[in-house]
């Protein structure tokens, strides 16, 4: 029988006075009869329009219906001909912009907890599943993913699953990306990103760590010397930006980006930890995105009194609403409408305070948002040990600088038409390296076309 319910079922989690002082995941999960009932709710519709809304075309209305029916791993196995990562999704994807945001349901209630149910799906599969992925047989093809982040490892898997002999190149000691570095355990456990990753070298996807393309090894020796007919470029957009005020060199000032990747990757967080970190009693994070919600409650779990600071309305916000949600009922204050102006150092080279304009909105800017603009007269002080500065990231410019004839923008970012395709032959790009800092599963879908567009050109080229 359809569940004609107007909300969602509830999402079980941990308390919000707990899960502040642990970074243990904070979001529990369906259980089986949950997920059921949830799926039950779908109306199955013809058109489909929850799949117009998913950046990897998952056939949702056939998945949950097999929910409905209590078949969780034919669920599993319609998710992943579509999505190398489904675990990730479930827990990271922004589905209330995107799938959930075209469910009928929606219309006079709450849509279908698409999101809530892929992250079930997944984790009753590696929870349950004994059935493990098989390597394709070999068509004597090979390509190079530079990069192991979510752009990169959809494109690996993808071309892994039609035959060809995938090596994806990453940076880092461990393979994941934004995923391990950039993501909190809270809110995606590095344990799930691992066993996503196992599934894919389980296709044949050779991954090589501490690899740095443009200093190890190129793009073009890739090509010449190592044999590989095509080269996917999903290195992500890892160099962190700055406001370049009065005091960002003091010590105590962080980009988001080293301390999320010290938090994250290196497990600073740690009493026994082998990487330091500032344990601020009162940190100042400045931006309204995700990163910033991820670093704030970094922050919060590390014992500090945390202030958000940023320059529009919380209408704004460029955060998940979930996210700020969280970061509200953790005890997390939000100063809106402020922006900095300097930092003040404490008399021994450390941060000891913010000066922050005090802002209003005005003309929309030309993205469409509101934009704001100081109100002359009034700036106000902020009292704080640490600040992290979380306003964005580009490109590294390494790749560019050592590949010759790759068009950049002026910011950095990787020039490629729809298919990903850059303007040098056999060479595609997608994901933040690409469109600049951007979600997951937008990442995701930009590595699953460069994908499709890398099989089509290396048999067209094959069959001339």
């Amino acid at each position: 029988m359809a569940n004609m319910s107007l909300e969602k079922n509830p999402m079980p989690s941990q308390d919000p006075v707990e899960r502040s002082r642990n970074f243990r995941e904070v979001a529990l999960g369906y259980s089986e009869e949950q997920a059921i009932d949830e799926a039950k709710r779908c109306l199955n519709c013809k058109n489909k329009p929850c799949v117009s809304g998913c950046p990897v075309k998952i056939y949702i209305p056939e998945f949950i219906s097999k929910v409905a029916e209590g078949d969780f791993e034919g669920a599993y196995e319609i998710i992943s001909v579509s999505s190398s990562l489904p675990a990730v999704c479930g827990r990271v994807c922004p589905q209330e912009s995107q799938c959930e945001s075209k469910c009928v349901r929606g219309i006079k209630g709450e849509s279908v907890a698409i999101g809530r149910l892929e992250r079930f799906v997944a984790d009753w599969h590696n929870q349950n599943s004994k059935n493990s992925a098989r390597k394709p047989s070999s068509n004597g093809h090979k390509v190079a993913v530079i990069g192991s982040g979510p752009a990169g490892l959809t494109c690996a898997g993808d071309l892994a699953k039609k035959g060809y002999e995938v090596t994806v190149f990453e940076a880092l000691h461990l393979a994941g990306g934004v995923l391990v570095y950039g993501i909190p355990e809270f809110r995606l456990p590095k344990s799930i990103v691992q066993k996503e990753i196992e599934g894919l070298k389980a296709l044949g996807v050779n991954i090589q760590t501490n690899v740095v393309i443009g200093k190890t090894i190129t793009i073009d020796e890739l090509v010449s010397e190592y044999g590989f007919e095509a080269v996917f470029i999903g290195s992500g957009a890892g160099l962190p930006k700055f406001m370049n005020i009065p005091g960002e060199n003091l010590k105590g000032v962080y980009s988001a980006n080293e301390f999320l990747t010290r938090i994250n990757l290196m497990k600073a967080y740690k009493e026994d930890g082998n990487t330091p970190i500032q344990r601020g009693k009162k940190v100042a994070v400045v931006g309204g995105g995700n990163v910033a919600m991820d670093a704030a409650r970094c922050a919060r779990r590390l014992g500090a009194e945390v202030t958000i600071v940023y320059r529009r309305t919380e209408k704004e916000l460029p955060a998940r609403l979930e996210e700020v949600e969280h970061a509200k009922e953790e005890g997390i204050v939000f100063k809106l409408l402020s922006s900095p102006l300097s930092i003040k150092d404490n008399g021994e080279g450390w941060v000891g305070s913010m000066v922050c304009q005090a802002m209003k909105l005005s003309e929309p800017d030309d993205g469409g948002r509101a934009r704001p603009v100081p109100i002359e007269g009034e700036t106000f002080e902020i009292e704080t040990d640490a600040v992290i500065m979380a306003l964005g990231t580009s490109p590294n410019p390494l790749i560019k600088s050592t590949t010759e004839g790759l068009e950049t923008q002026k910011w950095g970012g990787i020039v490629a038409d729809e298919s990903g395709l850059t303007s040098r032959v056999g060479i595609y790009a997608g994901g933040d390296a690409v469109t600049g800092a951007a979600t997951v599963i937008l990442a995701m879908g930009a590595g699953k076309t460069s994908a499709a567009a890398i099989d089509e050109y290396i048999k067209n080229k094959n069959n001339n």
